[in-house]
């Protein structure tokens, strides 16, 4: 099976997460994707494949030649419930170059999307504008098991122990939260859930959820002078006090920001979820102690107890663990030359679960998928990227 009839047959199957659920894994229906994989792994000819009670699927490929490290190689299964996570109706579209309609008015212009001036005559697959696609990660998926597939029926090709993991709840930031690294056994690894062939991230933001609660007091409108007091209009004047310039969209590269990802509530209660990003750990810290100032300064306004700052640490930037294994850089670095792609090192504008296992001991580098435009309708991926990304990943892990 090629990389490429893997993909559609793993994007086929909705395995979106969810922030709210509070179980591991988040949704049910992510065990039809470990099950699915726990299948093929079998079909294939891995060994000690197993997929644990909190729906994380294991295997190993055994070594055929001495004295080389054991290579972790990981994906998560989850996709991003940003936008419809199913029925995905992927297609192939040949790209012949200008705007790329997707479907129900979707439309990649060609102005806009700089990464279609680079797949000019590629194989592309989109969905019909009405889901994500799913390239975040099922095309990191499919490489893994396509590369596995060639490791384990080309026996000329020497390497040594190749471990795969596969995630649930990567995209809620929770997908390294029961990985089982000792039983895992790798002694480095590399998250398979990046972008452009040839990129190789080393580095990623430090990330925190921040809750903020609104508490006010409602009376009946026609009686409420010097009385009411409206969450949500309140929770409006704090969106409004965060600085406007530091959001995803005025900010790139290294640059850290404030994203409002949601705002409900009604007069007596609102919550707004903010995620806070920073490659740098000081700025990181003072962008925290920023929206807490914010919280103080309006309490002092309408009252103590009226806004509630929770902040909870997602990860951290893996360059300080990466920086000491430049050896594991290398690697990478040789094998995407292998694959025919010039390596570039990038930053993350995100994270991975790469970044928590490097700080729990297990290093582990963040390699590209050959998708673009993640979590949203204009979603694609490369077929000749992903191809490539296979070549690289049996490169990677040859001795």
């Amino acid at each position: 099976m090629s990389v490429k009839e893997r993909f559609l047959r793993y994007v086929a199957v909705d395995s979106g997460s969810s922030d709210t659920s509070g179980t591991h894994p988040s949704t049910q229906k992510q065990w039809d994707m470990a099950r699915l994989l726990e299948r093929e792994l079998l079909q294939m000819g891995a060994q000690d494949v197993r997929v644990s009670p909190a729906c994380y699927v294991y295997a190993t490929i055994p070594a055929n030649v001495e004295h080389q490290p054991a290579i972790g190689l990981i994906a998560h299964m989850d996709t991003s419930s940003s936008v419809a996570t199913g029925p995905v109706n992927a297609r192939c579209v040949q790209y012949a170059g200008g705007d790329l309609e997707v479907g129900h008015g979707a439309v990649m212009r060609f102005a806009q999307y700089e990464s279609l001036a680079r797949h000019i005559g590629h194989e592309l697959i989109v969905t019909d504008g009405a889901t994500l696609l799913g390239g975040d990660d099922k095309a990191g998926v499919a490489e893994i098991m396509a590369a596995c597939d060639i490791l384990l029926n080309d026996p000329s090709i020497r390497h040594g122990k190749v471990c795969v993991g596969f995630t649930p709840d990567e995209e809620i930031g929770e997908g390294a939260d029961l990985f089982d690294i000792a039983g895992f056994g790798a002694d480095f690894a590399y998250t398979v859930d990046g972008g452009r062939a040839g990129e190789l991230e080393c580095e990623n933001f430090n990330a925190c959820t921040a809750m903020v609660t609104v508490r006010g007091f409602n009376i009946h409108p026609g009686s409420a002078k010097n009385k009411m007091k409206n969450a949500n209009r309140m929770a409006v004047e704090f969106a409004g006090m965060m600085p406007d310039s530091e959001t995803p969209e005025h900010t790139e590269q290294r640059e850290g920001f404030y994203h409002l990802s949601s705002i409900l509530g009604d007069e007596v209660e609102a919550k707004l979820r903010y995620i806070i990003r920073d490659h740098d750990r000081a700025k990181f810290e003072l962008r925290k102690e920023r929206i807490q100032a914010v919280a103080r300064y309006l309490n002092g306004k309408y009252g103590e107890g009226s806004f509630e700052v929770s902040l909870k640490d997602t990860y951290y930037n893996m360059k300080e663990i990466i920086d000491r294994h430049p050896e594991i850089v290398r690697r990478a670095m040789d094998a995407i030359r292998a694959a025919g792609d010039e390596p570039v090192l990038v930053p993350i504008r995100g994270g991975t679960d790469g970044a928590r296992l490097s700080y729990a001991g297990l290093p582990c580098p963040n390699l590209p998928t050959g998708g673009y435009n993640m979590h949203g309708v204009l979603e694609y991926v490369s077929v000749p990227e992903m191809e490539r990304v296979t070549r690289m990943l049996v490169e990677l892990v040859r001795a």
